[in-house]
């Protein structure tokens, strides 16, 4: 029924590009080919490596430069990518400063591109709830940031899903105006949706198709022209899933998309001059970038994740569960994974931990439900372990040595899913709280327990924290719940028995608070926020009231 609807909605529009659009769907069932794609992921290895290319001004192009990737599995080289340097900028630099400060498109200018991009969405929704696409996708993320099935599908699902709620007029509707009354007949005042125009985007390895893909339709909704950088380890992902839009009907020339080092980017940035550039990365990037950018950003930066376990014990196997999800899913690897573990202790008294310990022990690289560790070594992850079991009272609940058997390259990390135990009282102490609150990007977390007395330094820890991306009370208590998220920040914020810090779907705002440079991925609300800004238009025509005459000065 769903594809029925598509299919009318573009007729209505132009049948003769429905009937293109509608074949080479029935060419991509009928050869059991993709025919956007220039990779064959059953076949991506050294003997036949994959190439990423450049697009800028509607144009795809190579560079005399090649970054060649290893497999995170095994170490053989089977990506090369097309990256440019520092003195191949220029056609990037051209192609920002070519797009207006006003857009594309604005509600005044070249309306009828709302209704193209909610049929691009349309066409690129279709095509992404295909089975054989949505596995070429799903099979390209795990090549390249090896994640279980499950996960790495997860991620291409939530981006149909975001594509489906963005279907025909939703677009125009993001772009939705007030007028309020004026003073006098004749006068109005119009508020607006306006773009920034030139916009960069800057994307981690993480999530290679959703965070890029859903703040790239973002941008482009409100009529801004962005230059795209997805971190260099996954951006074969991104590269294909433009190619499908190209498909789709999106303009070649919309889009730039540039693979470089993180210098070359800066370069890019300081001599483009987006006008918003956003960025979703470490703390660390973020906050050089605002200061070469003077503010001009918007940030999804680290998130040291917190999860509290009320006092109300319940649901011990299915709690149990979500910590493992939320800790050790891709490998620990989420900027909303679960960094500490507040347990009351009514808790301790139950199977929790030692439930912990057992489905920890199921992950296995296998299915790469635990898999290679991207941004951190080995080496690195156990030094920190080792220093946090100096902390007096501390102590290895599981976990803490490398995987076994396996050929993953060292400069990534590989250790089984680890857990240390800190005492609350220690964590609070100057010399241990910021080792504490060290952000491990992998298979690791901290679990502490607290008494009743004890929810104030609990709220005192949370206080002193630096990043507030999610959070989850796990708790039917009301006033339980009340008291926590009434005394903390963190944007996205789960409540409840049921309560998560992961796995965040299409349907809600998914970013951090407590920040004015905070930016939202998903929602109405987060596209409007992050990829446009408000201007007001005061409409005063008249007429002059009758016998109008010149006042005195004033």
């Amino acid at each position: 029924m769903y594809r029925f609807r598509v299919c009318t909605k573009l007729a209505a529009r132009d049948p003769r590009k429905t009937l293109n659009f509608l074949s080479s769907l029935q060419s991509l069932r009928s050869k059991h080919s993709l025919p956007f794609a220039t990779v064959d992921v059953d076949k991506l290895s050294g003997s036949q490596p994959a190439e990423v290319q450049n697009l800028v001004q509607g144009n795809w192009t190579k560079s005399s430069n090649w970054n060649t990737l290893v497999d995170p599995l095994n170490g053989e080289p089977f990506i090369k990518v097309s990256e440019i340097d520092e003195g191949g900028i220029q056609p990037f630099v051209d192609s920002l400063t070519k797009c207006p400060k006003h857009g594309l498109h604005n509600p005044f200018k070249a309306p009828e591109r709302y209704l193209l991009y909610g049929d691009i969405t349309t066409k690129a929704a279709h095509m992404l709830s295909l089975p054989e696409v949505s596995d070429f996708f799903t099979r390209l993320i795990q090549r390249v940031a090896p994640k279980s099935y499950q996960q790495a599908h997860g991620e291409v699902y939530v981006t149909q899903k975001f594509l489906e709620n963005f279907c025909g007029d939703q677009v125009r509707f993001l772009a939705r105006s007030f007028a309020v009354p004026g003073n006098h007949l004749g006068q109005q005042s119009h508020g607006f949706r306006w773009p920034y125009g030139p916009v960069a985007i800057i994307t981690p390895f993480n999530f290679p198709l959703e965070i890029p893909l859903l703040q790239l339709m973002g941008a482009l909704y409100m009529g801004n022209k962005p230059v795209l950088k997805v971190d260099s380890k996954v951006c074969i992902v991104m590269e294909q899933m433009l190619r499908l839009l190209h498909k789709c009907g999106l303009p070649m020339e919309d889009v730039d998309f540039i693979n470089s080092d993180g210098k070359t980017m800066n370069k890019l940035l300081l001599e483009g001059k987006p006008r918003m550039t956003l960025f979703t990365g470490s703390s660390r990037v973020a906050e050089l970038l605002a200061l070469d950018l003077k503010g001009r950003i918007k940030l999804e930066d680290a998130g040291f994740d917190w999860k509290i376990l009320g006092p109300d014990v319940q649901e011990v196997d299915y709690v149990a569960w979500v910590c493992d999800q939320d800790a050790y899913a891709c490998s620990g690897q989420k900027c909303s994974a679960q960094s500490m573990l507040f347990m009351h202790e009514n808790w301790s008294g139950t199977s929790l931990l030692k439930q912990l310990d057992t489905l920890a022990a199921r992950r296995k690289l296998e299915d790469l439900t635990i898999g290679p560790v991207l941004t951190v070594t080995t080496k690195t992850m156990l030094e920190h372990v080792r220093k946090l079991l100096e902390i007096p009272g501390s102590k290895l609940l599981f976990g803490g040595e490398p995987l076994a058997n396996h050929k993953i390259p060292s400069v990534y990390g590989a250790i089984k899913p680890t857990a240390v135990f800190v005492p609350l009282d220690e964590i609070l102490k100057d010399g241990n709280y910021e080792l504490v609150t060290t952000e491990i990007f992998g298979p690791f977390q901290i679990i502490t327990e607290y008494k009743d007395n004890q929810l104030s330094m609990v709220l005192d820890a949370l206080e002193r924290m630096h990043a507030h991306l999610t959070a989850a009370v796990v708790s039917n208590d009301p006033l339980f719940m009340q008291k926590v998220i009434g005394n903390t920040v963190n944007g996205t914020t789960y409540a409840g028995m049921r309560a998560r810090t992961t796995g965040a779907p299409q349907n809600h705002w998914f970013g951090p608070a407590g920040d004015p440079r905070g930016a939202g991925i998903g929602t109405p609300e987060a596209i409007k926020l992050v990829w446009s800004c408000h201007r007001e238009v005061i409409y005063d025509i008249g007429p002059l009231p009758t016998n109008w005459q010149l006042p005195a000065s004033t």
